[in-house]
């Protein structure tokens, strides 16, 4: 971070009979891998005391707020090695200006990989801009940003991460915006060995968030409420004990998919009307060559 379901389509066998067996039995199993977290049991609160952090419904939800003394945020007790997490999100209503709140995986160190949503607060009246980047090895500066065809702050709306060995894709309500290969041939990088803890929070970033940073935020509107519910979990989980994860290609039919030719068509659609800026064409940001990746 700054500062601080898509259509699969698994390999087919040589025959029908064989290959329609295989895929149930994948799915069976691997549905039940799928977990849905309770905020109570499965969520350390890592900002914010006091009534900043509420959980909500016996644990179905968690709502975090920022008022001028501090920020608030949550992340997962469990890491993952490759997943497919969704969270639910609704942001702050009204003047938002100056505040981010976001939903992203990240590892811990100097050198972490991350991968985040961040939805940059708003002056009353403009839409929300959500702003996703990627750091792989410490590195980021891998920013796409996007308008939103709803407005995020009136409702829920469902954001997935998926994470294989393959790629990374990002949706929204099921639409994916975003789509991170992992291109070895050229040598890209690519979080491939670190393992990554789920996170939301919600921060002061007044210093570029909005509108570049002249729009500062208006602390007599705090405190600022987003609220997260029905975090859906279907992830490798990691052992530090044995310093690797629980599961492979036959036990997890995302870890091997693709994203389909319909799916592709949707991707265009949201990039092609609601993208505004992608680093893999900036080459005035890049001028000793675009990032490998792209």
């Amino acid at each position: 971070m700054e500062n601080n379901t898509c259509s699969i389509s698994s390999s087919s066998s040589s025959k029908l009979a064989i290959y329609v067996l295989f895929v149930c039995v994948v799915l069976m199993f691997s549905s039940s891998m799928v977990s849905s977290a309770n905020f109570l049991k499965d969520i350390d609160h890592t900002w914010g005391g006091g009534d900043r952090v509420q959980i909500l419904n016996n644990g179905e939800g968690i709502a975090v707020s920022l008022d001028e003394t501090s920020c608030s945020g949550f992340q997962s007790r469990d890491q993952y090695l490759f997943a497919k997490i969704d969270l639910e999100m609704k942001l702050v209503p009204g003047n938002s200006a100056g505040t981010v709140t976001a939903f992203y995986l990240s590892s811990i160190g100097e050198f972490h990989d991350e991968i985040d949503l961040e939805f940059l607060g708003r002056v009353e009246g403009d839409p929300y801009i959500l702003q996703t980047n990627m750091f792989i090895h410490g590195v980021g500066q891998r920013e796409m940003q996007f308008f939103l065809w709803f407005d995020p702050s009136t409702d829920f709306h469902n954001y997935t991460i998926l994470w294989t060995p393959q790629h990374i894709v990002l949706l929204v309500d099921g639409i994916p915006i975003r789509e991170l290969k992992n291109k070895r041939e050229k040598r890209a990088p690519f979080p491939m060995v670190q393992p990554m803890r789920i996170y939301g929070s919600i921060w002061n970033a007044d210093s570029w968030a909005t509108r570049g940073g002249a729009v500062k935020i208006d602390w007599t509107k705090a405190p600022f409420r987003a609220w997260f519910k029905n975090l859906r979990v279907d992830g490798c989980l990691w052992s530090d004990k044995n310093s690797k994860s629980n599961c492979t290609k036959s036990s997890a039919s995302w870890l091997s998919s693709i994203l389909d030719n319909k799916s592709k068509q949707r991707m265009k659609w949201a990039q092609t009307k609601y993208m505004f800026y992608d680093y893999c064409t900036d080459t005035k940001r890049f001028p000793q060559g675009l990032p490998l990746e792209c």
